[in-house]
């Protein structure tokens, strides 16, 4: 029986270190060099595509203005309107003057009724319904004259509603009511279009700078003391290819930046550079002493190495510790 009791035994100890040369072979972490994107957090600063004046078409006084600073306002809206006395003044004359036209055609028409009359019974020239007839034509055409000079006074008096050049955002109102201003004057700045952050950066950093680059923009009002907070992302939608002292301007398109203020500053987290590095998962490190170690695997078993920890990163999807000196690409680490 002791026989059979050895050799059960030694099998199950030999399927055990099995087991444990299978784990810990499972538990081997390949080191390999990785190529990360640094990123460099920046602050952008918001502005709209177009900003259009909504400017006066006519002189005159601001007898209203129905907005405010913040209000949104669609194509077309009546921002203010401006208010010339003169015109209601030109409008009055307008009206008399084709009075008196109205009552010049009547008399011409019955002279040149009475002429064809007295025509038609031998008492009147040819010469007679001509002059008459002329008359009629010319009369007719000055009230015609009167009456589109006074769509003109009506048209001009129609201008004096200030319209919305574009659907958005008024960002100023500089004149109140009671102002007095000229024709082409600006009463309000509305802002149109999408809303992009505009970056100014570095020149060292141009050559790393790439339309279509993806960048993280940070959490609304939050400030590089709190450290940067990913809130959304954006795409770099352009590069401009002059340096102006010493910074490269870029934009940057995000969605559902409609909220924010136009010039209102955030952070943006931008690609910078790249380089290559070791790391190893957080669980291969522990400290001893202050020191950090991992276990790495040798020819002669495994072996305690001291290592400078640095940062950690993303590889591909897997948190990593950076790993500065210590450990070269291939070598294997043990996992606890």
């Amino acid at each position: 029986m002791r026989p059979l009791h050895s050799a059960l035994a030694n099998i199950l100890l030999i399927g055990a270190a099995g087991l444990v040369v299978v784990d810990a072979r499972a538990a081997e972490f390949l080191v390999k060099a990785t190529t990360v994107t640094e990123m460099k957090a920046v602050y952008g600063q918001v502005e709209s595509r177009t900003i259009l004046p909504a400017r006066a078409r006519i002189s005159g006084t601001v007898s209203s203005i129905r907005v405010t600073e913040g209000a949104q306002v669609g194509k077309g809206d009546v921002i203010a309107t401006v208010v010339d006395d003169k015109l209601a003044l030109q409008l009055r004359a307008a009206d008399a003057k084709i009075a008196a036209l109205n009552s010049q055609l009547d008399s011409a028409r019955t002279d040149l009724q009475r002429s064809q009359d007295l025509l038609a019974k031998g008492a009147a020239a040819q010469s007679r319904v001509d002059a008459a007839k002329t008359q009629f034509d010319v009369v007719t055409n000055q009230l015609a004259a009167a009456i589109a000079e006074k769509a003109v006074i009506e048209q001009t008096a129609k201008e004096g509603d200030i319209l919305a050049p574009a659907d958005g955002r008024v960002l100023t109102v500089p004149v109140a009511a009671g102002s007095v201003i000229v024709a082409g004057e600006p009463v309000a700045r509305v802002a149109s279009g999408q809303y992009y952050l505009r970056l100014s950066l570095p020149e060292r950093h141009a050559v790393e700078i790439t339309e279509g680059a993806r960048v993280d923009i940070g959490e609304r009002g939050k400030g590089t003391n709190a450290g940067f907070v990913k809130a959304g992302e954006g795409r770099i939608a352009k590069v401009y290819p002059e340096i102006e002292n010493g910074r490269v301007i870029a934009d940057v398109e995000v969605a559902d930046i409609g909220t924010y203020f136009v010039n209102e500053r955030t952070l943006v987290s931008i690609p910078v550079a790249k380089r290559t590095m070791l790391g190893v998962p957080p669980e291969a490190l522990r400290i001893a002493h202050g020191i950090d170690y991992v276990t790495v695997e040798t020819a002669e078993g495994p072996l305690d190495v001291a290592v400078v920890r640095g940062g950690t990163f993303q590889d591909s999807g897997q948190t990593r510790v950076e790993i500065l000196s210590g450990l070269a690409d291939g070598d294997k680490v043990v996992l606890p």
